[in-house]
């Protein structure tokens, strides 16, 4: 494995770090700075708005590292996110909080200009696997992220704001001593249209083979997001789950995720092919939904992780497929456009499924994982078609543009 490589690599396992160690104590922190037990609402508008700061910023900081270089918009993201950190470890208020997350979106964007800097240095055949490891490096992150963050959080709730705050300025160093620039940039004049997301997405919609391909990406993400909105109040409401056992929780699923993103994409895309790799994971999601909803003691969830983490096997080659479908000058471009509309689903996603918990809450908290199970009876359908209608780049020409 080539040195830039495992360099962004290791900065993917930083990032990944300090967003776990949030996750674990960010209910226990908006009880607290609100005054109110009922905080259900504000973690889906918190939600929403980090994937609303992500769409609108996504395409733009891929443009702009088509245009300008991976790496300054790469540094110039890190330091925005270690001092946003900050911030919010000091919060009094929860309009702070709000402005946090809000600032975490934007800074967060900066995923889809680390994934057009793998395609720059990738050959096609290798871009599924190094995708898969992509998303293996964040499952390590998330592995000890939110243990560590549940830990910290009962020593002091602010604490992993500022161990977060801590990661972020050690991946900037990183990147600013140690990660080479991966292409030439373009340095053409960039329009204001071009920084505006709805033309970007309008740009991807001009291609056949890429729109059913952001169909299959939109679908995914809107049930993912179900599991960061509900997990650690479910936790709570149906096990009693201290801090430290919702971290637990999700560092179990982080091993388990790791290990199958970085040992299964290849071989299930070889074997299977990208329509059935997706819908096996789809059908091992909901086995472990099931279990989820109806479990009545902890182990049961543990038990299930590795069944759980199949469910995201065909996600890598959909990836690949995407980078095929525009020429190299436009990978970050592209990445933008793919993460702006995973984004678009996270701001409707957390709204919807926190309302679900919501209504569920008292009688029955399990049966957020039904609804999930629901959208992904609906989504079958659309990856079949979806992956049909995918052509090779070599076959397809844009619509406009």
């Amino acid at each position: 494995m080539n040195k830039p490589l495992v360099v962004i690599f290791a900065a993917i396992v930083l990032d990944a770090v300090g967003i776990g160690l949030i996750f674990p104590i960010l209910p226990r922190l908006l009880a607290e700075v609100a005054h109110t037990r009922n905080i259900a609402p504000y973690i889906g508008i918190m939600t929403a708005l980090y994937a609303a700061m992500q769409f609108l910023f996504a395409p733009v900081l891929g443009a702009l590292s088509d245009t300008f270089g991976r790496r300054p918009v790469l540094l110039l993201s890190l330091a925005g996110a270690a001092a946003n950190y900050v911030l919010m470890a000091f919060a009094p208020q929860t309009w702070l909080l709000l402005l946090g997350r809000a600032i975490a979106g934007l800074t967060s964007a900066n995923a889809s200009v680390a994934m057009a800097y793998i395609t720059d240095i990738s050959h096609e055949d290798e871009r599924a696997r190094r995708f898969g490891l992509f998303n293996a490096m964040f499952g390590i992150g998330f592995i000890v992220g939110p243990v560590l963050g549940g830990w910290l959080g009962d020593c002091w709730l602010r604490l992993p704001f500022m161990a977060a705050a801590a990661l972020n300025a050690c991946n900037f160093l990183l990147a600013w001593f140690v990660l080479p620039e991966s292409r030439t940039p373009a340095r053409r004049k960039i329009s204001l249209a071009a920084l505006n997301p709805l033309s970007q997405l309008r740009w991807a919609f001009s291609m056949k083979g890429l729109l059913p391909v952001i169909l299959v990406f939109f679908i995914l993400s809107a049930t993912g997001e179900a599991y960061g909105t509900c997990w650690a109040l479910w936790g709570f409401d149906t096990f009693r789950w201290n801090g430290l056992w919702i971290g637990l929780s999700l560092g179990a699923f982080g091993v388990c995720q790791t290990l199958v993103q970085a040992l299964l994409p290849g071989p299930a895309t070889r074997r299977l092919g990208e329509r059935w790799a997706v819908l096996a994971g789809l059908a091992c999601g909901c086995l472990a939904l099931a279990a989820m909803a109806f479990a009545r003691q902890g182990w049961i969830v543990f038990a299930i992780m590795p069944v759980f983490a199949l469910g995201g096997v065909g996600t890598p080659a959909f990836q690949a497929l995407a980078t095929r479908q525009v020429d190299p000058a436009r990978q970050g471009q592209l990445q933008g456009v793919l993460t702006s509309t995973v984004s678009l689903a996270s701001i409707i996603s957390p709204l919807a499924f926190s309302a679900i918990y919501l209504a569920v809450q008292k009688e029955w908290p399990g049966a957020i994982w039904l609804s999930v199970i629901a959208v992904h009876a609906i989504a079958v359908p659309l990856v079949v078609l979806g992956t049909r209608a995918a052509r090779p780049a070599g076959l397809m020409s844009p619509l406009g543009e």
